[in-house]
């Protein structure tokens, strides 16, 4: 598959499945196994059926779900996308009880695509603080002087 062809794919999976919660489409875009990196440096295995539990997850916790590609950029096998998620916290999210507090949630991930355009690689890094202050998880921080 071409560069162009991947950032549509992972285009459909921004939109088509956080956007309009088609949970099928997971399966066109991921491989049945794929390595995903973590920010602590462990690789899991992964596959469609972890993501689908994983925008669930975040689709039950929260509403008025908003996600932006500021950036993609691709090159070779690979698809670079910076992204934004604003919504709602409106359900219970990992033992935090719904807060009605807006939050936004920005991130990046690389993409490693297979040849038959299928996600087999990624790595993700997402500001969990900045997505959990407001929802009062973790206190902001005191200002200086105060």
């Amino acid at each position: 598959m071409s560069v162009e062809e991947n950032k549509a794919t992972f285009r459909r999976y921004v939109e088509e499945v956080w956007k309009e919660e088609r949970l099928d489409i997971v399966d066109e875009v991921f491989a049945e196994k794929y390595l995903s990196h973590q920010s602590d440096g462990s690789v899991l295995e992964r596959g469609p059926e972890d993501v689908k539990k994983f925008v669930v997850e975040y689709r039950s916790a929260f509403s008025d779900i908003e996600n932006v590609v500021e950036d993609m950029i691709g090159e070779d096998d690979k698809v670079v996308t910076r992204w934004t998620l604003r919504a709602t916290h409106t359900g219970d999210f990992r033992g935090i009880p719904a807060t009605g507090n807006r939050t936004d949630i920005t991130g990046m991930g690389i993409f490693r695509f297979s040849e038959e355009g299928r996600v087999v690689e990624s790595w993700d890094s997402l500001d969990q603080l900045g997505m959990m202050r407001p929802l009062g998880a973790i206190p902001e921080p005191e200002e200086a002087g105060a």
